[in-house]
């Protein structure tokens, strides 16, 4: 995989990915000196991460064939105060709304997303802890 950033001015960039060619923007907090004009890179670690385990458990739940009608992964991460401002604790929320969603297939979906697919997972449970928790909103439909 290769990836860059290329500088705009002050700190703002673009992001690349060489194989799929998209983009997207960079930015930093006007806190920080920057233009809030793009994601914080340290953003971008838990949007990979809820994009993931989301492609993970809702492929693994539609091969379940579960009544899913949506489906939204949740990712809270705690920060060190002190710089570098790292991940300390990661709280993954998988919300499924659906009828008759069962949870015990919700379960088994994220534990085979955490422990044997998703590699972004793999690779920040290396940094900080992570925990999971599933919300499933009953519908009437």
């Amino acid at each position: 995989m290769d990836a860059k950033a290329t500088w705009h001015k002050g700190l703002s960039f673009t992001g690349s990915v060489a194989g799929s060619g998209f983009t997207l923007p960079l930015g930093a907090d006007p806190k920080v000196g920057g233009l809030n004009d793009g994601f914080r890179p340290l953003e971008l670690l838990a949007v990979g991460l809820a994009g993931c385990t989301g492609m993970d458990v809702i492929s693994i739940l539609e091969k379940k064939r579960q009544p899913v009608m949506a489906f939204e992964v949740r990712v809270h991460a705690d920060l060190a105060e002190e710089h570098p401002h790292v991940f300390t604790k990661v709280l993954i929320e998988y919300v499924v709304t659906g009828k008759g969603v069962e949870r015990e297939a919700v379960e088994q979906a994220a534990k085979l997303s955490e422990t044997n697919y998703c590699s972004v997972q793999a690779m920040l449970r290396k940094a900080a802890p992570i925990e999971s928790k599933i919300t499933i909103v009953e519908t009437g439909a």
